[in-house]
């Protein structure tokens, strides 16, 4: 029997062995039934408290491939009403996902591993340290076992023991009063380990922006700005967060809410991305113009605006003042944004992009404007440092010299998309400079002209995304000067190396009393404590964690509505509970 145990364990390791050196492979079965897969601790809620950021073997059931029943199940259903044939798909899907083992059956694999690990089993093949082993289990012990795992303890490059980890959970929600106390947790742990000393540590996060509800709808929203708590001397359990934590705000703004502050500047560029990936692509969708005139008689009213202005000083004070009102009284949604120097190029943009939806209506309007340039109808002014195409024709102007511009084929587009190009480009500069969250040195990646328009686009949406998380966390969050810097700085150098990414997280620490009214009277997303016994690799852990949400998403809970957390009876918050325990075998 023993000598079976042991063949059986060298050849568990021998696949895993071989499967760990080829890179190539994501995935294997063993025994027919199987599924072990390579994947990072950090990828799973429940394993990332023990196996974070490595590299882990995931083993589960093995689903058999059905997308040939879905096929004929959708033959089938052809020629009948559509109403459920997408319930049938969802159920299809379901089986197709992570599927969990028996518990005995994850003990057996457990054994195998820790037997392959262990140096004093001379028939067993040492030279190769293993990845740690996390199996999916179905909860069908009486503690509800939802996963095992193990990994090797290694001291001098040797496996010295091994690590057994557990992570049981309740198969329904539990309501304040009925969770363990901090006195029963100390308990399970002193029975693991009687004679050691503990350390506790308490950690939590929660919610300070996303979603929300109102009239008891939710309003989706894919943006999130969630704060990390870490503290020691945990008292009870769901204690609020002490002002002496450490706290790390967790920030992803996704552009295009309709409820943020940026959403005008948004749909400006939305726009630009339009032209540019027209030229990319040669096929443009053209945006639902803002304006009811079209782009032409635009143009025209303004040249013949700046034709009038022109006529008498009269006139002209009239309308500076009328503009100076206007710069007075901004619309609430560009206020972060609005400019008051906008000059000719710019503010013939404004008008084109709000009214523009075909390449005739790009042509025709920019026609009328080098027309008039050249019979010196209109002497525009422009700013200094303005670049494109229509600029460098408006300074020619001056001298009455205009080069000959052909303005057919792509030449119109690339002459307007420089010019929004150029006047976002200033708006961004005027917000981030004019509020000293940066220096014009710190921009020049940004603000380079040396690359080409496409490339230019791409830094400016960039630029956008960061603005749009600065004015989030400052409308939003009321955060403080020297946060929105710090956070300026962080989001600038990760761009300059980083592609566009609207799901990337940033990471910006703070002082949890710049934030206390948000979360004080709120309940966490994620609450839990910790206890520790022991130093280095024979440290061992046992930890609670109390959630909105299943940290395990491989079993069914007893619940309705998995996001419904709140007791209907009672009003009372309910919490998941799930509990992580750890042993450590020494092969000594």
């Amino acid at each position: 029997m023993g000598s079976k145990v042991v063949s059986n364990a060298k050849e568990f390791c021998s696949l895993l062995r071989s499967f760990q050196d080829d890179k190539s492979r994501n995935s294997c079965t063993y025994e027919e039934e199987i599924h072990i897969i390579k994947s990072t601790g950090d990828k799973i809620t429940a394993v990332n408290f023990y196996s974070a950021n490595q590299t882990i073997f995931v083993c589960e059931k093995d689903v058999p491939n059905i997308s040939g029943l879905v096929d004929e199940l959708n033959t089938e259903t052809s020629n009948c009403s559509g109403d459920n044939d997408e319930d049938h798909y969802d159920v299809f899907q379901k089986e197709q996902g992570s599927q969990p083992l028996t518990v005995i059956k994850a003990r057996q694999l457990l054994s195998l591993y820790t037997l392959s690990q262990n140096p004093s089993v001379s028939a067993v093949d040492q030279k190769l340290i293993l990845h740690p082993l996390w199996v999916r289990c179905d909860m069908g012990d009486a503690e509800g076992t939802a996963w095992f795992g193990t990994e090797p303890v290694c001291v001098g490059g040797k496996v010295t023991g091994v690590k057994l980890y557990s992570v049981t959970c309740k198969g329904s929600p539990v309501e304040r009063k009925s969770l363990l106390t901090l006195e029963e947790l100390k308990q399970v742990h002193r029975n693991r380990y009687p004679r050691s000393s503990i350390g506790i540590k308490g950690t939590a996060r929660f919610s300070l922006f996303g979603s929300t509800v109102v009239d008891n709808s939710t309003i989706e929203s894919q943006s999130s700005i969630m704060v990390d708590f870490k503290w020691s001397h945990v008292e009870s359990i769901l204690e609020i967060p002490p002002l002496s934590s450490s706290a790390v705000l967790n920030i992803k703004v996704v552009c295009g809410d309709m409820r943020s502050p940026m959403f005008e500047i948004y749909r400006e560029l939305e726009f630009l991305q339009t032209l540019a990936d027209g030229l990319k692509t040669g096929e443009t969708e053209w945006m639902e113009p803002l304006e009811s005139t079209s782009a032409v008689n635009l143009t025209k009213a303004y040249l013949e605006e700046l034709q009038n202005l022109a006529k008498t000083i009269q006139v002209q004070t009239a309308k500076t003042a009328e503009t100076q009102k206007q710069e007075m009284d901004p619309p609430i949604s560009n206020s972060f944004l609005e400019r008051g120097d906008l000059d000719f190029v710019e503010e013939l943009w404004v008008r084109m992009r709000k009214s523009v939806t075909s390449y005739q209506d790009i042509g025709d309007s920019l026609k009328l404007v080098v027309e008039a340039l050249r019979y010196g109808d209109i002497k525009p002014w422009i700013h200094r440092d303005s670049s494109s195409s229509l600029s460098k024709l408006i300074i020619q102007s001056y001298q009455q010299q205009i080069d000959h511009v052909s303005l057919t084929g792509i030449t119109p587009v690339i002459m307007l998309l420089e010019m929004g190009v150029d006047k976002m480009r200033k708006d961004y500069i005027n917000y981030f400079i004019g509020e000293e969250l940066t220096t014009l040195n710190h921009l020049s990646y940004y603000l380079s002209t040396e690359v080409d328009l496409q490339e230019q686009v791409i830094r400016l949406r960039k630029l956008h995304h960061l603005l749009e998380i600065i004015v989030t966390c400052r409308t939003f969050l009321g955060l403080p000067y020297d946060r929105l810097f710090a956070l300026t700085q962080l989001g600038l150098n990760h761009y300059k190396t980083s592609t566009y990414d609207e799901e990337h997280e940033f990471h910006l620490q703070i002082k949890p009393a710049l934030i206390s009214h948000f979360y004080q009277k709120e309940q966490p997303v994620v609450w839990g404590v910790e206890i520790s016994s022991g130093q280095g690799p024979r440290e061992v852990r046992t930890s609670l964690q109390l959630s909105d949400k299943p940290l395990v998403d491989h079993v069914i809970f007893e619940i309705d509505m998995p996001n419904e957390t709140v007791n209907e009876d009672t009003k009372e918050h309910v919490f998941f509970s799930t509990m992580m325990c750890c042993s450590f075998i020494s092969f000594a």
